[in-house]
Parts: C-alpha cells; sequence; structure tokens
C-alpha cells in the first residue's frame, strides 16, 4: 500500500467514541461532508502516492475552515486551487494558518518537494466545535480538562496508527509551543513514540500575534525542517 492508500483508510475509518463536555461537538470533515474524501483522494493520491518516508508534523485538532473544511491539514479551499491544483467548487474558504503553511512550503521549495518529505496531522484527528445559540466556534482539545483527558486514548492510538504509514519516528514537529506541546511531550514522556519533539509556533499565533515577523517565523521552521 502507498501512502496515499494508508492515509486515507485511516481518515475513513475516524471515530471519536469519547465524553465530551456539555455543548461541544465533534467536526468530523469525512463523515460531515459526502465531498471531502473525494477532495482528499485528489489531495493525497497526488502527493502521497508512494512508499517513501516522511517526517511528521502534528497540530492541534482540525479546525473549521482548514481540514474542517477540505480534510486536508492547514488546508483551505484557496491554497487547495492555488496551491495544489485542486479545485473546490462547492463551497470557499480562508483560513489564515493556512496563508502562512503554504507560504513556508513556498519557501520550503513547493508543494511537491515540501509533501514528499512531511505529513501534516494533528494530536487529535477529529475537531471540536462549541455550539452556542446555533452557531459553530472551533474549540481546541485542551480547552477543557475533561474533554483533554478524554481524547488521551484516541489521541494516542490514532498516532500509533499514523506511525504505520512508515513515519520517521526521530522527531516529530510539534505545531504549538504551548499548551499543545506540553500535551504531545508528556504523552511521548510516557509512551516513547519519537527519539525528539521540536515545537515550533503555531501559524494561527504567528498570524494573529506576529504578523510582522512572519518571514522570521518562516526561516525558523525551514532552519528546524533542515536538521
Amino acid at each position: 500500500m502507498t501512502y496515499a492508500d494508508k492515509i486515507l483508510d485511516f481518515y475513513s475509518g475516524l471515530q471519536f467514541k469519547g465524553k465530551l463536555p456539555k455543548g461541544i461537538e465533534v467536526l468530523n470533515p469525512y463523515n460531515d461532508n459526502p465531498k471531502i474524501p473525494l477532495i482528499a483522494k485528489q489531495f493525497y493520491t497526488k502527493f502521497y502516492n508512494d512508499k517513501q518516508q516522511r517526517k511528521l508534523i502534528l497540530g492541534i485538532n482540525p479546525g473549521r475552515l482548514g481540514a474542517g473544511a477540505t480534510g486536508i491539514p492547514f488546508t483551505d479551499t484557496k491554497r487547495l486551487r492555488d496551491k495544489c491544483g485542486i479545485e473546490v467548487d462547492e463551497f470557499q474558504t480562508h483560513e489564515p494558518s493556512s496563508v502562512f503553511i503554504y507560504e513556508m512550503i513556498d519557501a520550503f521549495g513547493g508543494v511537491e518537494s515540501f509533501y514528499k518529505q512531511f505529513y501534516i496531522s494533528s494530536v487529535c484527528p477529529l475537531g471540536f466545535v462549541s455550539v452556542k445559540d446555533g452557531k459553530e466556534v472551533n474549540y481546541n482539545y485542551y480547552d477543557s480538562k475533561a474533554l483533554e483527558k478524554s481524547i488521551t486514548p484516541f489521541a494516542l492510538e490514532t498516532i500509533k496508527q499514523q506511525l504505520h504509514f512508515g513515519l520517521n519516528t526521530e522527531v516529530c514537529y510539534c505545531l504549538g509551543t504551548g499548551k499543545n506541546f506540553t500535551y504531545l511531550n508528556a504523552l511521548n514522556e510516557k509512551h516513547k513514540l519519537f527519539s525528539s519533539i521540536i515545537p515550533l509556533e503555531h501559524p494561527r499565533y504567528v498570524m494573529q500575534y506576529k504578523s510582522k515577523l512572519k518571514n522570521q517565523y518562516i526561516d525558523k521552521y525551514l532552519t528546524e525542517f533542515s536538521l
């Protein structure tokens, strides 16, 4: 099986059965929208149709406008069209984190080169939303201690499943230097998943609070990826 086969099989079988805090719902794009598996198949078949080893990058969990809309981490429909050559006609999304990631990918050498060497996922590969007055808002797994505890068996099992794709376990890059890194590092210390974890500032943090220094953070990513 190629990476694409393994990735698509993995996502198609994802189910979260843990307990959710009141007012929180699971965001599972692969079940919520029949278009998502088709988009993901195009993407992963295009960039992962091989058996080459890759390094793992882990974000937090899917957000509504990135992976929650396209099924591909840190990839909104604009980047999917303009950078990956995959058109989505039914809906359009714009996510600042996706802007940062694809500017970094451009600086790295482009999508072909980047995705041949890296695979992006999340500590928790399914997302969550807070539902208030009928409106959905992104919700991170660590926003609630109860949810953080509830997702731990799921997070551990899904990371292990993805390592079986043939990923490099010498290093894992964690997007988020705060709570996401603290959680993943503790999980790694207990279960010895990776030899080392390198934290990097989360794209959303950079775009929201440090946008004037964006190029410096891109340089930092590239420096760490070259080690």
